[in-house]
């Protein structure tokens, strides 16, 4: 078997790559954005390599890629570990689930962890067709890895084919969260769709209009930018209407900086019944502990009319959009025409606020069908 390098040049969708402990670490948002704002969840969800692939061409008809995987468990409520999507020519060949790797483990109730140390993971690629193809290594969305080595029966080299590369920020929604693999986030269901090479800024429980975040989308290349704000405002209660209005304007400022005539979407909320009227912080659902599917409700007081509630964020987005009427390449898509009221009664949220991996499909889908095709916000030139 040859060895390859792992190099930056075979990552797509990364903003950077760190020697590790073992190997490779990944990140989705730069060292100074890092530095300026190391705030624990933030840093546990850039690590994350939602989006994030390591892509070559070969004429090789098998491949091996070990990584060293790590997690946070929770007890009483285990998820699902992640896995490693192969796509061979834009076709899924192999969906491998992780083993190993370490685990920090969390008890809700008592807010005790403990550290349980695992080896090493190897993903075996095996009965490629002959001849030269793409092959694609999807990361997994939930947990972080260390990328250790690649080898293959022949040589391996970086992809140059050319796509519209579209970045995208959002919530944990855009994240991954509840889907079951990393092309089956919506975001990845639509970047497939469309032939787009997708840069997620998904960051769970960080979608904040913070404007490093917007410093960052500065300065990233990209073809495509859209922006979907709004559920982590309300969940975590960290600002009032006086506030959010203009840090939605700015941060939307910010990218044009860099970006001032590249296609901007920006997308309201889904629906999520606890918030739509009832503003944050959430919580955890204590009746919920120990039953196998945690839920998640909201606490505030729905009655104060100067704290963030989706209904309020959505009709303050639109009034963004009137004031911001003269830059003809910005758009707005409502983000209940992805996931709407309705659709809560056939495909319900599982913890009460992310959706399953069947609705991260439907979304992506709508995605495409709305912003991408003909007449769409992200449609090809002709």
């Amino acid at each position: 078997m040859i060895s390859t390098p792992i190099t930056e040049s075979l990552i797509h969708g990364a903003a950077e790559v760190e020697p590790g402990e073992r190997g490779l670490r990944l990140h989705r948002l730069p060292d100074w954005a890092r530095r300026q704002f190391p705030d624990a969840q933030l840093l546990a969800m850039e690590a994350q390599p939602s989006g994030v692939r390591l892509v070559v061409r070969t004429a090789a008809t098998s491949v091996e890629l070990t990584t060293h995987p790590s997690r946070v468990a929770y007890r009483g409520a285990e998820r699902p570990r992640g896995r490693i999507d192969v796509l061979v020519d834009g076709a899924l060949h192999l969906r491998d689930e992780l083993n190993g790797g370490d685990r920090v483990e969390v008890d809700l109730q008592t807010g005790d962890t403990a550290f349980h140390p695992g080896p090493a993971h190897i993903t075996r690629v095996s009965g490629l067709p002959a001849g030269e193809k793409r092959v694609e290594f999807w990361l997994p969305h939930n947990e972080t890895l260390e990328l250790l080595t690649l080898r293959s029966d022949a040589p391996l080299v970086a992809d140059a084919s050319p796509a519209r590369v579209w970045l995208h920020h959002g919530s944990s929604i855009s994240h991954g969260s509840n889907a079951a693999a990393p092309t089956e986030i919506w975001p990845a269901v639509a970047a497939l769709r469309a032939g787009v090479s997708l840069r997620n800024l998904g960051l769970g429980g960080s979608a904040l209009a913070d404007p490093f975040l917007a410093r960052v989308m500065r300065d990233t290349p990209a073809d495509l930018i859209s922006v979907k704000l709004g559920i982590n405002l309300v969940n975590l209660d960290v600002m009032r209407l006086r506030a959010f209005v203009p840090a939605i304007h700015g941060f939307l400022d910010t990218i044009r900086d860099g970006h001032p005539d590249t296609p901007l979407l920006l997308v309201s909320p889904i629906f999520c019944g606890i918030h739509e009227k009832t503003p944050g912080p959430g919580a955890f659902d204590p009746a919920s502990f120990g039953t196998g599917q945690m839920r998640f409700i909201a606490t505030g007081d729905a009655d104060d009319a100067t704290r963030l509630t989706l209904e309020r964020i959505r009709r303050e987005l639109h009034t963004v959009m009137e004031r911001r009427a003269d830059d003809p390449h910005l758009h707005f898509l409502e983000g209940t025409a992805l996931y709407g009221e309705a659709d809560a009664v056939q495909h319900p949220l599982p913890d009460g606020l992310h959706p399953d991996g069947a609705t991260h499909q439907m979304i992506g889908e709508r995605f495409v069908e709305q912003v991408f095709a003909a007449g769409g916000a992200f449609a090809p030139a002709v």
